[in-house]
């Protein structure tokens, strides 16, 4: 499975590649930017979904961690 996956992102690298030269210069700029405003909302979700899992965490703590829960910690 890894290595179909690694083959794939091959060929979407090499089509992009193919696709950017293709390209006037002037676009190359807009594609960069594109690049770089997907990169960050990726990285701004991640951070999103962190957070919340963190969140998440110090409310459940408050609910699994009782003397009721004890049993099922054990196993």
């Amino acid at each position: 499975m890894i290595i179909a996956e690694a083959h794939m992102t091959k060929v979407y690298e090499q089509t992009i590649l193919e696709k950017l030269r293709q390209l006037p210069q002037e676009r190359l700029a807009e594609v960069e930017d594109f690049v770089d405003f997907l990169a960050h909302r990726e990285a701004d979700e991640r951070g999103l979904t962190h957070a919340a899992g963190q969140l998440a965490t110090t409310a459940f703590t408050r609910v699994w961690d009782n003397p009721a829960d004890a049993d099922y910690d054990r196993l």
